[in-house]
C-alpha cells in the first residue's frame, strides 16, 4: 500500500479546492484540482528526482494545452476548433511514442486542450494555465518535501534511489540462485527491470551545487558496482551450470548494506573455477572497495539525442500513433460540438468530456483497446452511480470538497487497474464540476463515455495508410541496433591477454552499451505484449515479433558471456564464436519468417 502517495493525494486536490472556494476563486480552484488529479496519476513509485520529470513534464504540456484550448475555444468556430484539436492530437500522439514520460505529457496536452476549449468562463487563458501549473506544482512540492514512511536510513531524500539500487543486488542474487534451472530466463528479465528502474531513479535532475554530496556519490558508486555483478551473473546463467548456494550471499549482503545505509561487512567469496565465477569474485572485491570509497563514474545517464527523439516521433511508430490519436480525438470533438450546438446536451453546456474520455481510450501504450474500452465503460458507470448517491446526501460544497480529497487519496491505489482508476477519477471530476456551479451530471457523463467508447472502437480498428505495426517495428529496430552496437564493441575492443585484463574505459563503454541493449529489448517486449493482446485485426500485424526479440535476447546474453571470457583469457574461444554465428543465423531466419522488417544484424 503506497501510504505516502495516499497522503499526498489527500493533501492535493481537496485543499486546493477548499482554498479557492474560501478565496472566491472557485473556477481557478477547479482547474488547479484537475491538474493535481492528473499529477497524482503520474505520481508513481520511484525516486524524488525522477518524479520531477514524471510529474513536471506532463504538467508543462498540460499548461500549454490549456492555454491553446482556451484561446481556441474563445476565438474559433466549431470547424476550425475541430481542426485545431485534430492537429494537437497528431502532435501529442507522435510525442507519446517516445516513452512513458512523453506519453504522460501527450495525455495531459490533449486533456487540458479539450478542457480549455470546452469549459467557458471569464478567466483569461494565461491565468488558467498558471492555475493549472500551480496545482501540479503543489503535488510535486509534496512529493519532494514529505518523507516516505520507514525511510530512516540516512538522508530521506534518497530513499527511492536506495531501494532501487538495493533491488538490483537482490535481483542479481535471485538470478544466481536460478542458474541452471528453468527460472533463469525470467530472473534475468527481472534483473533487467531492476537495472532499468535503478538507472531511471539516479538519472533525474538534481541541484548541481549538491551533486557531490557523500550520500549521492555513494549511491552512484553502488549502482556502478552492480553492473559487473550483473554481467557475471548473466554469463553464469548463459552457461547454465548450477553454482553453489553461497554464491548469492555476497549480493544479498550488498543489497542489505545499500538499503540500510551500512558498511558491507565480510563478503563470502565464490569458487573461482570458471571465467564467470572469477568475474563474479572480482566484482565482489571491487564492490567492497567502491562501497567504502563511494566514488564512481556517471554510468546511470542515458544520452538520448534530440535526433533520436525526433526519429521516434516522425518514424513509423510515431506516425501511426499520432494518426490514430488525431482521428479519435478530432472525431470525438466534432461529435461533441455537434451535440452541443444541437442542444442535445440539455442543461450541461460543457462538451469536453467526450474528447477527454477518448484520450484515455485511444493511447496504445495504456493497454489493449477493447479492454480499455470495457474498463472505461464499467468504471464510469460505477463512479457515476457512486457519486450520485453521495451527491444526494452530502452538504454542498463542504461535503463535495471532502469527496474530492478522499478521491485524491484513492488515486494512487486505483492506478493498479484501469476500471478502478476510471471510477475514482469519475467521482472526483463530477464533484469538481458540481462545486464549480453545474448541476449533478452523472447520467450525461455515462452517456458521453459510452459514446466515446463507440467512437474509439470504430476509429481504432479502421485500416490505416502505410505498413501497420509501426510501434513494434520501431522498438524492434532500436533493440536490434543496440544489440549490434554492443556486439560490435565486445568483438572489436578485446582486452589484452591475461585474467582481469581490459581497460577500464572500455569496460565502462561496454557496460553502458549492454544496459542500453537490455533496456531496448525490454521496451520491445512490452510493445509486443501490448500489440499481441489486441483483437486479431490489430494483433496480426506483429505476429512473430516475440520470436525475433527472444533471438535478440539470446544474442545479447551470449555476447555478455563472450565479454566475460575475453576479460579472463584475452581471446575469443572457438565455442563462443560458434554460438554467436549460430545465433546470428537464427536471428536471420526469424526475421525472414515474420511481417516485420528493417532490423539491423543481417547475419
Amino acid at each position: 500500500m503506497p501510504w505516502s502517495a495516499v497522503a499526498r493525494g489527500a493533501l492535493s486536490a481537496g485543499p486546493l479546492l477548499l482554498f479557492a472556494v474560501l478565496a472566491d476563486r472557485t473556477p481557478l480552484g477547479v482547474i488547479a484540482a484537475i491538474a493535481a488529479m492528473l499529477a497524482g496519476i503520474n505520481d508513481r513509485p520511484g525516486s524524488r528526482r525522477v518524479s520531477v520529470m514524471r510529474i513536471g513534464a506532463p504538467a508543462l504540456a498540460g499548461g500549454g494545452g490549456l492555454l491553446v484550448g482556451t484561446y481556441g475555444g474563445q476565438h474559433l468556430g466549431a470547424l476550425a476548433l475541430t481542426l485545431l484539436l485534430t492537429c494537437v492530437g497528431l502532435v501529442a500522439g507522435g510525442i507519446s511514442a517516445v516513452g512513458p514520460v512523453a506519453s504522460g505529457a501527450g495525455t495531459q496536452l490533449l486533456v487540458a486542450t479539450a478542457v480549455g476549449a470546452g469549459m467557458p468562463g471569464p478567466t483569461p487563458g494565461w491565468l488558467r494555465a498558471l492555475a493549472y501549473l500551480g496545482g501540479a506544482c503543489w503535488l510535486l512540492a509534496l512529493r519532494l518535501a514529505l518523507p516516505t514512511p520507514g525511510a530512516t536510513a540516512g538522508d530521506f531524500r534518497f530513499d527511492g534511489e536506495r531501494d532501487a539500487v538495493a533491488a538490483v543486488y537482490d535481483a542479481v542474487a535471485d538470478l544466481l540462485d536460478a542458474v541452471g534451472g528453468e527460472e533463469a530466463v525470467g530472473r534475468r528479465e527481472a534483473l533487467t527491470a531492476a537495472l532499468d528502474h535503478a538507472q531511471d531513479a539516479l538519472s533525474g535532475p538534481r541541484l548541481r551545487r549538491y551533486a557531490s554530496s557523500a550520500a549521492e556519490r555513494r549511491l552512484h558508486a553502488q549502482y556502478a558496482t552492480a553492473l559487473p555483478l550483473a554481467e557475471a551473473a548473466t554469463a553464469l546463467a548463459w552457461a547454465g551450470e548450477a553454482v553453489g548456494g553461497r554464491t548469492s550471499e555476497g549480493p544479498r549482503r550488498l543489497a542489505a548494506a545499500v538499503r540500510e545505509n551500512t558498511p558491507t561487512g565480510p563478503l563470502p567469496a565464490p569458487h573461482r573455477s570458471a571465467p564467470a565465477l572469477r568475474a563474479l569474485d572480482d566484482a565482489l572485491l571491487h564492490a567492497a572497495d567502491a562501497f567504502d570509497r563511494g566514488s564512481a563514474g556517471d554510468l546511470h545517464t542515458r544520452r538520448r539525442t534530440a535526433a533520436s527523439v525526433l526519429r521516434l516521433v516522425l518514424g513509423a511508430g510515431g506516425r501511426e500513433y499520432g494518426l490514430r490519436v488525431a482521428l479519435c480525438f478530432g472525431a470525438s470533438a466534432a461529435v461533441a460540438q455537434y451535440l452541443h450546438h444541437a442542444r442535445w446536451y440539455g442543461q450541461h453546456s460543457h462538451w469536453y468530456w467526450l474528447p477527454a474520455t477518448a484520450v484515455f481510450l485511444v493511447k496504445p501504450d495504456l493497454g489493449p483497446l477493447v479492454s480499455r474500452v470495457l474498463c472505461r465503460a464499467a468504471g464510469t458507470v460505477l463512479g457515476a452511480l457512486v457519486f450520485a448517491g453521495f451527491a444526494a446526501v452530502l452538504p454542498q460544497p463542504e461535503g463535495l470538497i471532502l469527496l474530492v480529497a478522499v478521491s485524491g487519496a484513492l488515486i494512487p491505489v486505483s492506478t493498479r487497474h484501469f476500471a478502478a482508476q476510471t471510477a475514482v477519477v469519475t467521482v472526483l471530476v463530477l464533484a469538481l464540476v458540481m462545486v464549480g456551479g453545474e448541476p449533478q451530471a452523472s447520467l450525461s457523463r455515462i452517456g458521453e463515455t459510452l459514446l466515446a467508447c463507440a467512437i474509439v472502437l470504430v476509429v481504432g480498428h479502421l485500416p490505416m495508410p502505410g505498413q501497420r505495426g509501426g510501434g513494434v517495428r520501431s522498438r524492434l529496430a532500436a533493440a536490434g541496433a543496440a544489440a549490434q552496437a554492443y556486439l560490435g564493441h565486445v568483438l572489436s575492443e578485446a582486452p589484452p591477454s591475461g585474467r582481469g585484463g581490459g581497460r577500464s574505459d572500455d569496460r565502462t563503454v561496454r557496460w553502458a552499451l549492454r544496459r542500453e541493449a537490455y533496456r531496448r529489448l525490454a521496451e520491445a517486449r512490452t510493445a509486443i505484449a501490448l500489440a499481441a493482446a489486441e483483437l486479431p485485426p490489430l494483433a496480426r500485424h506483429s505476429e512473430g515479433a516475440d520470436a525475433v526479440v527472444a533471438a535478440l535476447e539470446r544474442l545479447v546474453d551470449a555476447t555478455t558471456a563472450c565479454a566475460v571470457h575475453l576479460d579472463d583469457s584475452g581471446r575469443l574461444m572457438p565455442r563462443d564464436a560458434r554460438q554467436l554465428t549460430a545465433l546470428l543465423d537464427e536471428l536471420g531466419q526469424q526475421r525472414s519468417g515474420v511481417r516485420l522488417s528493417g532490423l539491423p544484424l543481417a547475419g
